[in-house]
C-alpha cells in the first residue's frame, strides 16, 4: 500500500504519482471482483452473461460503457429483475466523465443495502468502471483517490486512463476543499 509519505505532493498525488501505484500489483483480473461490500467491478462479458449476473445476485448494473458503439446492456436486455443505469463514456482521456461521477455515486449509493449487490461494468472492467467506483468511494465515503485506489487495488487490477486519473484528482482536491 502506499502512502502520502511515498509521494512528491501530500495533498494530492500528481497523475504520475497515481500512474505509478496503478503500475503495481497484479496485472491480470477476473471477469468480476468484489471491490467493496456488494459492489463488484466488471468487463462486458459477465455483464452480458445472465446467469453469472443470477449466481452472483447481481440487482443493479451500472454500464459505464453505455450506448451504440459500446455495451449494449439495457432495461430490455436483463428484464424486470435487475435495474438498469447507463454512463454513455467514451474510454479517451479527453472525454468528460467527470459530469457522471455525483449522478452514478447516487445511484450506487442509493441501489447498495444488505438485499442488494451492484455490478458498476464497461468494456475491460479498468478504466471507466474503475473510475465510477473510485468516485464513488470518494464522494460518498470520504476517502481520498489514493485511499480509493488502494482499496480497489486490494481486490481488483484497475487503470483508469490519463484524462479519468486528472478528473479524479480534480474531485480529490474539491472534496478535500470543503470536508
Amino acid at each position: 500500500v502506499v502512502t502520502l509519505k511515498t509521494l512528491s505532493s501530500p495533498a494530492s498525488p500528481s497523475v504520475k504519482d497515481l500512474e505509478k501505484i496503478l503500475y503495481g500489483g497484479k496485472r491480470f483480473g477476473n471477469h468480476v471482483d468484489e471491490v467493496w461490500p456488494n459492489l463488484f467491478i466488471g468487463d462486458m462479458s459477465v455483464a452480458n452473461d445472465r446467469y453469472s449476473l443470477w449466481k452472483l445476485g447481481i440487482t443493479h448494473v451500472v454500464n459505464a460503457a453505455h450506448g451504440k458503439t459500446h455495451c449494449q446492456g439495457n432495461h430490455y436486455f436483463y428484464g424486470s429483475t435487475v435495474d438498469y443505469y447507463g454512463v454513455p463514456a467514451d474510454d479517451s482521456p479527453s472525454f468528460d466523465l467527470s459530469r457522471y461521477f455525483f449522478p452514478s455515486a447516487e445511484y450506487i449509493h442509493n441501489a447498495l443495502d444488505t438485499t442488494t449487490r451492484v455490478l458498476v461494468h464497461c468494456a475491460v472492467g479498468v478504466s471507466r468502471s474503475a473510475s465510477i467506483v473510485l468516485a464513488y468511494l470518494m464522494i460518498y465515503h470520504n476517502y481520498t483517490l489514493l485511499d480509493a485506489i488502494n482499496k480497489v487495488k486490494e481486490r481488483r487490477w484497475i487503470f483508469p486512463n490519463r484524462g479519468f486519473l486528472k478528473q479524479l484528482r480534480a474531485l480529490d482536491m474539491k472534496l478535500q476543499k470543503t470536508s
